[in-house]
């Protein structure tokens, strides 16, 4: 896992801000929302935790998704499984 995901993930679940290099962590009114590139990726708000690939099916999505604690997404022949089942990458509640 690259640094930056650490960190990044580090901060998504501490609900704390973070900015580095490709990826951004914002915490404002109870709500945690992690960006990568301009997308949001990953929501927390009232105790649930959402995720989407925003569009971008990168390898870089996927590391930050997986780092998010429920979270395994698989791709196979170009279709990404989450947590074994197939998805089509909108919001999807964890």
């Amino acid at each position: 896992m690259k640094k930056v995901t650490r960190q990044a993930i580090n901060a998504f679940t501490n609900n704390e801000n973070f900015n580095g290099s490709n990826t951004i962590v914002r915490h404002e009114n109870g709500t945690t929302k992690m960006f990568l590139f301009g997308n949001m990726i990953a929501k927390k708000e009232d105790g649930k935790v959402y995720i989407t690939n925003a569009g971008w099916e990168s390898n870089t999505t996927k590391e930050r998704l997986n780092a998010i604690q429920g979270v395994s997404i698989q791709q196979k022949n170009f279709v990404w499984y989450l947590n074994g089942k197939q998805w089509d990458g909108k919001l999807t509640e964890i």
